[in-house]
């Protein structure tokens, strides 16, 4: 009983990590069966590179995809990252999140090609900076783990920055991703210091160092490391 006491925190803390990415996927996913279902040209809404009218697409370009297979290839990197996110970097994960949203934005509506540009993707690349470049910088064990399981799921993308890829908003890729490097050293100094071991992971270790005697060589892991769209999506 009061084990269970102990690791309801821990419970909740992992709950809500993976609640708040989930309601946004719904929502990305409400909005798309809205388009779908009224035969609306939602991609008016998208980024309009350098025209007043395509400012507004700097909020709503993340919730318009131009088909169900690219709402879906953003959907799972979404709940993932932001989960991974919000439960590692709970202080700073809301932030940065809108940051790379607006930086991000910003970026395609200044340099991007002058045609439509719609998508989260963008989110997504930003994301997999900021998680995989803020494990490295701050030298935590535990997120220099998590980093490199970043690289192993997501490492692939780095073909969506490519200009030749005229199919795809590769110019939100590119700034979403920048933007993730630059806030991952912006926050370098907020957030995990110390390494954030789930306690359902200390009782794991726990158990670990009474079956193994202290003479038993133990390995220090580090390392370990998908996917993309089309459609000028981001």
């Amino acid at each position: 009983m009061e084990n269970s006491l102990e690791q309801s925190p821990e419970k909740r803390k992992l709950s809500i990590s993976i609640f708040i990415p989930l309601m946004f996927v719904v929502l990305l996913w409400l909005v798309f069966i809205i388009q779908w279902s009224t035969r609306a040209d939602f991609y008016k809404y998208g980024i309009l590179p350098r025209h007043v009218s395509g400012l507004a697409g700097i909020v709503f370009t993340p919730f318009i995809h131009g088909s169900w297979d690219h709402l879906f290839s953003n959907s799972i990197p979404l709940l993932i990252l932001g989960s991974v996110m919000i439960y590692f970097y709970r202080d700073i994960a809301y932030k940065v999140f809108l940051w790379i949203w607006l930086a991000d934005g910003l970026g395609v509506w200044l340099f991007a090609r002058e045609e439509y540009h719609i998508g989260a993707s963008g989110l997504v690349y930003g994301m997999v900076g900021f998680v995989f470049f803020s494990g490295i910088l701050r030298r935590n064990r535990k997120l220099l783990a998590l980093s490199l399981v970043i690289i192993f799921l997501y490492g692939s993308i780095i073909w969506g920055i490519l200009p030749f890829l005229i199919d795809i908003s590769w110019e939100a890729h590119l700034f979403g991703l920048l933007a993730g490097i630059f806030f991952s050293v912006y926050y370098l100094h907020r957030g995990p210091s110390d390494d954030p071991v789930p306690e359902w992971m200390e009782e794991v270790d726990e158990d670990h160092d009474q079956e193994h005697p202290p003479d038993t060589i133990q390995m220090n892991t580090d390392f370990l490391p998908e996917k993309e769209e089309k459609d000028n999506e981001l």
